[in-house]
């Protein structure tokens, strides 16, 4: 075993309380609205997947027949999916990879797809972004500013605390909870910070302090660092260290505990499998922990395929579809029993171009195709499908570059509805912008 002096456990135990404990939270959209009544008991949860690098939404979801299947077969040719799962009254399908979605939407009704989402001021045309006669977004293409806004709902980068932050700020209790409202589970992120909010980073392979291993020796050691946090030192700094490592020390034991039980459906041995597995395990334990709404953050990440994309993005929707139908499966099963109240989504900072480039992959585009699943979940379409008119309408560019016909802000303000917030405008201050403030998927 690593024996630790006092001043290794409080400089580990703050090392790994970067990756476990909270950050700090940011705000200047002042107090929105009043909380929620604290008498609330019902329990709902929102889990975000962001698929960082921008995933190609026109080899997710397919045209199977009319005009935009026509267009899509020209400009895609050999790059294009040629066997998509068809999903029942619509003319789309699905990535063949997406097959447990795909019979999710057919035989539950629970998988919901939103066509061309993307960040957006105000609806706009082609020739409106030509002449510039309608704001746009900050730097559009751009992986983290895109990133940045669709974790904050903000196309302009004005506000510091992320949708997800706000819309659980409004069910903060009085009294702080026993487990946090806010979790990501694969590192910091926007997408959770409130005005009240600290969203609380942790990981997914071991809730551990460093050298543990199991061990009575190591069982000693940590009742040690227990007593040593508790020692008053007379610095106010150091006190405060302390008190948020005994916090985190309190949180991570928790989450083992939890871990001690698990569901009888099995979620695949890969990075999002797991990060689906702990948040799957954190609901479970909602009512010991009394907390009635909580945000998850998951992500995975290689969607920036500017090449080798086929192999590549086969694997990742792949992997994508095993954790979305696990995590699903689990909420229905009776030892969590939680379909109705849990809702996961996906976001991505911007979809990619209909055309391919040279180098086997496509580029940096705009819209693109969601999806979101749960028991509430009403399957449909939802939004407009563009037609894939390469240089039409919809195009900003010349290569498939699709305007947004959905607005983020219609996509998440959905989403919150459903959570819970009464008044979507407070946090989605330019919703009023567009004409349907929900989109009905829920």
């Amino acid at each position: 075993m690593k024996v630790l002096t006092r001043r290794q456990l409080i400089s580990e135990g703050l090392g790994w309380l970067s990756s476990a404990g909270a950050i700090a939270a940011l705000g200047d959209l002042g107090q929105v609205q009043a909380k929620a009544d604290p008498a609330l008991s019902d329990y709902k949860a929102l889990v975000c997947i962001f698929l960082f690098g921008g995933n190609d939404g026109n080899n997710t979801v397919i045209p199977i027949s009319g005009a935009a299947a026509q267009n899509y077969k020209t400009i895609r040719g050999s790059f294009g999916i040629s066997n998509p799962l068809a999903l029942a009254g619509t003319n789309l399908g699905l990535h063949p990879n997406l097959s447990g979605l795909a019979s999710i939407f057919n035989t539950q009704g629970n998988l919901a797809v939103t066509c061309n989402v993307g960040t957006l001021l105000a609806p706009m045309t082609r020739t409106q972004f030509k002449n510039n006669s309608v704001a746009k977004p900050v730097n559009l293409f751009s992986h983290t500013d895109q990133q940045q806004e669709w974790q904050l709902c903000d196309a302009l980068e004005k506000l510091s605390t992320g949708w997800g932050g706000r819309a659980i700020d409004l069910f903060e209790p009085a009294t702080p909870p026993s487990f946090p409202l806010a979790v990501s589970v694969n590192g910091s992120n926007s997408f959770l910070v409130g005005i009240e909010t600290k969203p609380t980073c942790i990981g997914t392979s071991s809730f551990a302090l460093p050298g543990e291993d199991g061990s009575s020796s190591t069982a000693i050691r940590d009742g040690s660092l227990q007593q040593l946090l508790s020692l008053s030192s007379g610095a106010a700094l150091v006190q405060a260290a302390n008190s948020t490592i005994q916090s985190a020390v309190a949180l991570t034991q928790q989450i083992k505990a939890l871990n001690t039980k698990t569901t009888a459906v099995p979620f695949p041995a890969t990075p999002l499998g797991s990060q689906l597995r702990e948040i799957a395990q954190i609901i479970r334990g909602r009512n010991q922990f009394g907390v009635n709404r909580q945000v998850f953050f998951a992500s995975l990440g290689g969607f920036d395929t500017h090449t080798y994309q086929i192999a590549t993005h086969n694997s990742l929707l792949q992997q994508l579809n095993d954790a979305m139908v696990a995590f699903h499966t689990a909420m229905a099963d009776s030892s969590i029993a939680a379909a109705d109240q849990v809702t996961l989504f996906t976001q991505s900072e911007f979809g990619r171009t209909l055309q391919p480039n040279t180098n086997g992959g496509t580029d940096h585009a705009w819209g693109s195709h969601h999806l979101v699943l749960g028991g509430a979940v009403r399957s449909g379409v939802y939004g407009q499908f563009p037609d894939l008119t390469v240089g039409g309408d919809l195009d900003c560019g010349f290569r498939g570059n699709w305007i947004p016909t959905t607005a983020l802000d219609q996509y998440a303000a959905t989403l919150a509805s459903w959570f819970g917030v009464s008044n979507p405008e407070s946090i989605f201050t330019n919703l009023p912008a567009f004409s349907q403030p929900n989109l009905g998927f829920l």
